[in-house]
């Protein structure tokens, strides 16, 4: 794996049984126009793991990302007070695949700046901490 940034409160294990379990809810992604099908998984600051896969629409603008089903799954089970410790974001593709704006935004609402973000890039997989890929996140605070 490429790190940019280490993030020792997060084993390579972690990451592995996260890559697995992001790969296998992709497999239930609802792709039927792009065929690009993506799995998310979350690491809980209390250790539970929440996944998502994307759910495409014919209005594309509709189209929920992983990420996004991923933490209202979570925030549905456990309530508005998660926190993400990490995230790993997978494609069936084989395509670089850096979680989009809107979810890095919806990412910092739950996690940290520090929260680790793992995802392909060309053909390795890159470890960022959340503050590098939206380094002007809004709040309101």
């Amino acid at each position: 794996m490429t790190t940019s940034t280490p993030q020792p409160n997060v084993s390579e294990q972690q990451l592995r049984e996260l890559t697995v379990a992001a790969e296998k809810v992709a497999a239930n992604a609802h792709a039927p126009y792009s065929s690009f099908r993506v799995g998310a998984a979350l690491l809980l600051e209390s250790g539970e793991v929440f996944t998502g896969c994307n759910v495409e629409n014919s209005s594309f603008r509709l189209t929920s990302c992983a990420e996004q089903v991923a933490i209202g799954t979570a925030v549905s089970a456990l309530g508005p007070g998660i926190r993400i410790r990490a995230v790993v974001v997978v494609n069936l593709n084989g395509a670089s695949c850096s979680p989009c704006g809107a979810c890095r935004q919806t990412l910092l609402e739950f996690g940290t700046p520090q929260t680790l973000v793992a995802f392909p890039d060309k053909g390795v997989v890159q470890l960022s901490q959340l503050h590098e890929l939206i380094p002007f996140g809004f709040a309101l605070q």
